[in-house]
């Protein structure tokens, strides 16, 4: 067998495996957030119209997907933007690519706020930006640019005060703007309870890869929103060892192979967006801002 026919063999089963994994890694990647249910769809009428076409050898039909197959490519950019930006920020923290920046944020100053808000019961939306930059916000907010500090943080949320409504964006250790309006999450099995500040949170996480922490203002609990999913009633020790290992520990510090492993293997399975502390499956979360 000479190198020509080992080619034929082989190259085949390559770009069987090269285009397998990039449709499995898309659709895990999108499983879950707003636009699954657009890819479900489109799949499916997509599919069931060439089976009819095939089927019924309907030559136009057969010709019109044929043409139109170009501009498929434009219109998954437009639909999935928000998606394809945070799969490409995330494929840019490859140790391959990656510079020698890391974002470090203050994570005692964030235990410590969210510590003395929880306790007064004072609701807090506060996101911590990483590499995608929040443009969308920071239009909507007012700037500040300061310290992040406990005592700025509590001054900013204190009850009517003119710019306790809505979010804060922190970025190297700095308060970037405050009053900011997060993206509210769209998902259709968000239980009818959650409240605002909770469907911001998520829905900046959904289109984002920032960390937002979210204090109730009801029943003083917090939580947090990373990659599209919530979790709900966790303690000051368990979001400081997130915090920790979330940011303090990023993907860049791992191997190809693990940031490989952690793409395709250990990233959040689908399932109820929002987690209770006790885990129990189809559990009616806590109402609250």
């Amino acid at each position: 067998m000479n190198w020509t026919q080992g080619q034929g063999i082989w190259r085949p089963g390559l770009e069987i495996l090269i285009l397998a994994v990039v449709i499995y890694g898309a659709l895990r990647f999108v499983r879950g957030t707003r636009g699954w249910p657009v890819v479900t769809g489109f799949i499916v009428a997509l599919v069931a119209l060439a089976l009819v076409t095939y089927a019924l050898d309907l030559q136009v039909v057969r010709w019109l997907l044929g043409t139109f197959s170009a501009f498929l490519a434009v219109a998954v950019l437009v639909i999935f933007q928000p998606e394809l930006r945070r799969m490409l920020a995330e494929l840019g923290n490859l140790p391959l690519f990656a510079t020698a920046h890391e974002q470090r944020a203050d994570i005692e100053v964030i235990i410590q706020t969210v510590e003395r808000l929880a306790d007064v019961r004072i609701g807090a939306l506060i996101a911590l930006e990483q590499s995608i930059q929040l443009e969308e916000a920071v239009e909507s907010g007012i700037v500040v640019d300061c310290e992040a500090t406990a005592e700025m943080l509590e001054t900013i949320f204190f009850p009517n005060n003119a710019i306790h409504d809505g979010g804060v964006l922190i970025k190297g250790g700095r308060i970037t703007h405050a009053a900011c309006i997060f993206p509210l999450s769209q998902r259709p099995d968000l239980h009818k309870s959650l409240g605002t500040r909770h469907r911001a949170a998520l829905g900046l996480s959904e289109e984002t890869d920032a960390l937002v922490v979210v204090i109730s203002e009801e029943t003083g609990a917090v939580s947090y929103a990373y990659k599209g999913q919530l979790v709900r009633a966790v303690t000051l020790g368990e979001l400081r060892a997130f915090l920790t290992e979330t940011l303090i520990h990023p993907v860049q510090a791992r191997g190809a192979l693990a940031w490989l492993r952690a793409w395709f293997v250990e990233r959040p399975k689908p399932g109820p967006v929002v987690v209770t502390r006790a885990g129990a499956a189809g559990a009616t979360p806590p109402s609250g801002k």
